[in-house]
């Protein structure tokens, strides 16, 4: 509290003012000796408080200690889709559909992008244009498991993962910013979401809707209109309440991607066909970061037609 002494050695600190607290850092307005103030950080341990340094601008310190946290980007890429086969090498404008998912995602803040894909074709295009991949096991039911075998590669300096959609190559780096800012530790999982703003796209089956808590936690993800609006109808429904649907970026932390990559199908997650219910029904909390960038997934080669 202001007002407050602390004795360094032979230095006294007098606390004039708190100006922040983030984690077990403090960071104080003080005076050393009664010279000019100035802004210090202290470690608290309990009782005990440990002056580190001056902090010239606890801005830039702040963000330091939020990006401590390193986050990959994993992009997953695989050749044998059936409705796409070769989807992640068809040519877009001049360059292939993966290229231009790895150099939007590059501009990203995150520590490092890698292509995870079991197809050598895709591998060597990737390192021919200057890219980084792995090769994964084949046979990975999901983007998540594909993105723990990358874990379980190269995954020891990193705390968190994000799973980058290899399928839409006009991802916004600054969404993928969006959804890295709330990786902070104690977010277990993470994903997005966007305004509903059309009737049409609230019935659309193809498009999952959220439900959240107030914190901002999915309660619930489906593929109809939810919550049921009693007493209005449908066509009225976005006139008195907000609805969202989910953009499918996700980001995990290491510990629970293991711990989700190992767990079998549940009765939910089959029934909508949605992977998250999985993660939901077995006790884990998603963390939902509101975007305004919408997403445009290429799925059949008639989307590639200019």
């Amino acid at each position: 509290p202001p007002g407050t002494e602390l004795l360094f050695g032979q230095n006294s600190l007098m606390v004039i003012d708190l100006f922040a607290e983030l984690k077990n850092n403090i960071y104080v307005l003080a005076s050393i000796d009664g010279n000019q103030p100035s802004i210090y950080k202290t470690l608290a341990y309990g009782k005990q408080f440990f002056l580190r340094h001056f902090i010239p601008s606890v801005h830039e310190e702040i963000i330091t200690i939020n990006e401590q946290n390193k986050i990959i980007g994993v992009i997953p890429a695989r050749y044998a889709s059936s409705r796409f086969p070769g989807k992640p090498l068809v040519d877009l404008a001049g360059k292939s559909m993966i290229q231009r998912v790895y150099e939007r995602a590059i501009s990203s803040k995150l520590d490092k992008i890698v292509v995870a894909t079991d197809d050598t074709r895709i591998f060597e295009h990737v390192e021919a244009f200057g890219g980084t991949a792995l090769i994964t096991k084949e046979g990975h039911p999901s983007g998540t498991d594909r993105c723990q075998d990358v874990m379980e590669q190269i995954g020891d300096s990193f705390d968190y993962v994000i799973n980058i959609q290899g399928d839409e190559p006009f991802i916004v780096p600054e969404q993928i910013d969006e959804l890295s800012d709330c990786c902070d530790g104690s977010v277990e999982l993470a994903t997005m979401m966007l305004e509903v703003k059309t009737l049409e796209l609230l019935l659309d089956t193809g498009e999952v809707k959220i439900t959240k808590d107030l914190n901002n936690n999915a309660l619930y993800f489906s593929r109809q209109p939810i919550p049921f609006l009693k007493n209005h109808p449908i066509e009225n429904w976005l006139q008195h309440l907000k609805y969202y649907r989910h953009v499918g970026m996700y980001a995990y932390r290491k510990d629970i991607l293991k711990q989700i990559a190992g767990l079998s199908p549940t009765k939910l997650e089959v029934a909508e066909s949605l992977e998250q219910l999985r993660w939901l029904e077995n006790g884990f909390t998603i963390k939902l970061v509101e975007t305004t960038h919408d997403s445009y997934c290429v799925d059949t080669p008639e989307d590639v037609e200019w």
